[in-house]
């Protein structure tokens, strides 16, 4: 259901996707960051999950035409949420902001200006909010955006630090709405894009605040870590080649998959768990330095969670 609202006649330049469920508490501060753009062309929707907080109420209370709301139930699966966004968007070009980030005055101007020299895509730098002070983090550079980079490498792009050409997005069908996918749709759809020979650009400068999510459990990690193996597997039987090479680097992607899902179980103060996936990573591919350095530091985390214990038992 799509609430009545007021629609400037002119068509905007940039269409901002903001999916959100239950954060009132965020969405205001995402909300002003967009009203508080330089760039004058744009319009925001809000595509709401049947929030059961004060979200409708909260974008409502704007009296800026330019921000529309859309309730829609995605069941989960937040790529629905932006496919939705995007079809009912009328701009050139598609923003993604999520709703507890935001972004600084020039974000649009900036991303715009790179956009109508010809390229598909921009992606800024940002900083990171969540743990201990702000983090400055660039992303990049252009080499690693290429399709092989993006599989047998990582994601290198932040979805809420992106503009994208709406054609573009047409040409590839948006975001998976696959369940397998879901937490890592987002990458699904880079990939996409440089299989396509979309043309990216990073911008070194930070232009918006990413909140690091304090919920991310022992869950949600384990979650990332299958929907990113599930999405390395179907790019990878997309590559034609078979040699010895694609498959050492199959086995290299994997075991990062691995690292990265120790890494965040450490982050969530579970060394225990973290280094049994380290293991798992070392077994699968060994030949990864941050890997050591990683596992040494849940072992003497480890280590000290147990010391604690046997001195609270005596």
């Amino acid at each position: 259901m799509q609430l009545p609202s007021m629609i400037p006649s002119a068509s905007p330049l940039v269409s901002v996707i903001i999916p959100t469920f239950n954060h009132a508490h965020f969405l205001r501060a995402a909300l002003d960051s967009v009203c508080k753009q330089t760039a004058p062309s744009w319009e925001a929707i809000v595509v709401n999950n049947f929030s059961t907080d004060e979200t409708i109420a909260l974008v409502q209370s704007y009296s800026e035409p330019r921000i529309r709301l859309i309730n829609f139930e995605n069941h989960g699966v937040i790529g629905a949420a932006r496919n939705q966004g995007i079809a009912a968007s009328k701009g050139r070009y598609i923003a993604f902001l999520d709703s507890d980030d935001v972004w600084f005055p020039e974000k649009l101007a900036r991303s715009v200006a790179i956009l109508e020299r010809g390229f598909d895509l921009v992606c800024h730098g940002e900083y990171w909010l969540g743990r201990g002070n702000p983090r400055k983090v660039c992303y990049g550079p252009a080499s690693h955006a290429r399709f092989d980079a993006l599989l047998f490498q990582g994601n290198y792009l932040s979805t809420s630090a992106v503009v994208v050409r709406k054609s573009v997005l047409d040409r590839c069908g948006g975001f998976s709405e696959k369940p397998a996918f879901i937490t890592a749709e987002d990458f699904h759809l880079w990939m996409k894009l440089a299989r396509d020979g979309a043309r990216v650009f990073f911008l070194p400068e930070a232009l918006g605040e990413y909140r690091i999510n304090s919920g991310n459990q022992r869950k949600t990690v384990l979650r990332n870590m299958q929907a990113e193996l599930a999405l390395v597997e179907e790019f990878l039987s997309s590559v034609k080649s078979d040699s010895v090479l694609t498959r050492i680097r199959a086995r290299r992607r994997r075991a990062l998959a691995y690292y990265g899902a120790g890494r965040g179980l450490h982050a969530t103060a579970k060394p225990a768990e973290a280094l049994l996936w380290f293991a798992k990573a070392f077994l699968t591919f060994p030949l990864i330095p941050r890997l050591y350095v990683a596992a040494a530091l849940s072992s003497f985390w480890f280590i000290k969670q147990a010391g604690r214990k046997t001195a609270t038992a005596v």
